[in-house]
């Protein structure tokens, strides 16, 4: 079970958020803050090993919080939710080693999937360091080979299927040469698609043919090099 802090200063997105994390299995909400001063008494109380971290706080700037966090010693994970849109503020979060970063608003399927992908990055990572792959799935990168932890609705059998085909291209496929490769549906191969693109497996360009609309075509991408 994976102890969650929740830190907002609107007492309403609080109790929302405290109610997605006991809805999601693997979690609970071991406790809640709403600004600086409170998160830092809850985390020496309970000792989270995720906090949900607002940035806008009556009392300190979120990702200050996190210094004084790292700076009193609590080591716990921190994922940002926030309204906050600046790239700058995503670039700190980045280098402060935030595990994630969600927008206001979102639904639950969204909030459910960061804690989803954050529960697997934990697991993946023993008592020892094995091999490489042990270390990609830490840094949330996927070893290669591997599929990485799909949306909902999506089937592991299917994105196999998909990145096969698209490994054993010579060249680009378009979703519908991938989609009657492999017996499936042309949107269904797309979606797959997206999603290898989505997560860096394979790159996108469009190819323009007459006045229509270009088509769509995916490259494997390899791991350490370029696509191919």
């Amino acid at each position: 079970m994976i102890d969650v802090l929740v830190v907002d200063d609107d007492f309403r997105l609080v109790n929302i958020h405290r109610g997605f994390v006991e809805r999601t299995p693997g979690f609970r909400a071991v406790a809640c803050a709403r600004n600086g001063e409170e998160t830092l008494a809850a985390l020496a109380e309970h000792r989270p090993d995720l906090v949900l971290l607002d940035l806008y706080l009556p009392d300190v700037f979120g990702l200050d919080l996190v210094r004084r966090m790292r700076a009193e010693g609590h080591e716990c994970d921190v994922m940002v939710i926030s309204a906050a849109r600046e790239a700058d503020a995503v670039r700190a979060a980045v280098r402060l080693g935030v595990v994630s970063y969600l927008l206001k608003p979102f639904s639950f399927d969204d909030f459910a999937k960061r804690l989803e992908q954050y529960a697997s990055r934990r697991a993946g990572l023993g008592a020892a360091v094995r091999d490489q792959a042990d270390v990609d799935r830490a840094f949330d990168r996927p070893a290669a080979g591997s599929v990485p932890v799909l949306p909902k609705g999506f089937s592991n059998e299917t994105a196999k299927l998909v990145e096969t085909a698209l490994r054993g291209a010579e060249g680009s496929l378009s979703a519908a040469e991938c989609a009657e490769r492999i017996g499936i549906s042309r949107v269904s191969a797309r979606r797959y698609l997206e999603q290898l693109a989505e997560t860096g497996r394979a790159e996108v360009a469009l190819k323009y043919a007459g006045r229509g609309r270009p088509e769509r075509r995916y490259r494997w991408r390899r791991p350490d090099g370029p696509p191919g």
